[in-house]
């Protein structure tokens, strides 16, 4: 067969395998790409009143092999250099695809998953609580897709630690971005 009909023949190929396949995609009821954080996921305390309730959350199309999920909320524009995690939900069953509002408590996430410690020094969700006068910030809310069941970090293990293990195992991503200021 000529190299020229062979190639276009496995180009062909691979489209038709790919055409199919969905993007992971992150989904919430509480909460809508570009629009302003409710009070709801607001941070109580450091100045703020908020109820500091996790957002629900669902998820779909993961990629195929992915063994585990790891939720995090992040706000890249706090002044401290490094940004700041809110949350870090980690361990979670590749069977889970949802968390529901007020998920982020301590004991209230699906069985195998884990907390991990936000930028506040607590293993639950700690909402948004920018600086007053601030410019709003972004909160952006990430759902990975791993290629491992179990992330190998300790129980205290940093934001930033659970990050790079993230990235390390990921199979693809899908997010959110929320704004709120004061």
């Amino acid at each position: 067969m000529n190299k020229g009909v062979n190639k276009a023949f496995c180009t062909a190929a691979l489209l038709a395998l790919t055409a199919g396949a969905q993007a992971l995609e992150l989904r919430s009821t509480e909460l809508a790409d570009g629009d302003t954080l409710p009070a709801r996921q607001v941070y109580r305390g450091f100045g703020c009143a908020g109820d500091n309730v996790s957002p629900q959350l669902a998820w779909r199309d993961a990629p195929a092999g992915t063994k585990s999920f790891v939720v995090t909320a992040y706000d890249p524009d706090a002044p401290t250099g490094s940004g700041w995690w809110h949350w870090v939900v980690y361990d979670l069953p590749a069977t889970v695809t949802a968390l529901p509002g007020g998920a982020g408590k301590q004991g209230s996430l699906p069985a195998g998953a884990r907390h991990g410690r936000n930028d506040y020094g607590t293993h639950d969700f700690g909402g948004a609580c920018p600086p007053a006068g601030d410019k709003a910030h972004r909160y952006i809310f990430t759902v990975h897709a791993l290629k491992v069941e179990k992330l190998d970090v300790p129980a205290d293990a940093s934001p930033a630690l659970i990050g790079f293990m993230t990235h390390a195992n990921s199979l693809g991503s899908a997010a959110l971005t929320v704004r709120y200021g004061r």
